[in-house]
């Protein structure tokens, strides 16, 4: 079993990669840390860059937590790549970041942390960045 999380560089992925360490560090679980993007890893500000790599992997090495950190580029939408990647891992928990999206974005664009919650057949721990701090 192992936990995975969807991280993005931005402050709701930071706030689901701290969780996330916290709960695998809790449960004794390997991590799995995925940060995907459809293909276009050169201007997708989403796909963390190898100094940004480096520096999640220091955190988790000084959290002394056992993990995998994998970056696909099969050009699959986030919510599909989280899924997917859970199935495959056997997660038990699956830790996302939320984001404040108004009902007419939801709409137009859908939004991945739903079709997550939705669609796991493992428990989502859904994160709001606000909320991390406050912690």
């Amino acid at each position: 079993m192992s936990i995975l999380v969807g991280y993005i560089p931005t402050a709701e992925g930071e706030a689901a990669f701290a969780s996330a360490i916290e709960e695998a560090s809790r449960r004794d679980e390997k991590l799995i840390v995925l940060n995907s993007s459809r293909g276009e890893s050169l201007v997708d500000n989403r796909y963390a860059q190898p100094e940004q790599v480096a520096a999640l992997e220091q955190r988790l090495q000084e959290a002394k937590v056992r993990y995998e950190l994998v970056q696909p580029l099969r050009g699959h939408d986030a919510a599909e790549e989280v899924l997917e990647a859970a199935e495959n891992y056997q997660a038990e928990l699956i830790v996302i970041g939320l984001r404040k999206r108004s009902p007419v974005g939801k709409m137009i664009m859908g939004s991945t942390a739903q079709r997550i919650l939705l669609q796991a057949t493992c428990a989502v721990l859904a994160v709001k960045a606000e909320q991390h701090r406050a912690l």
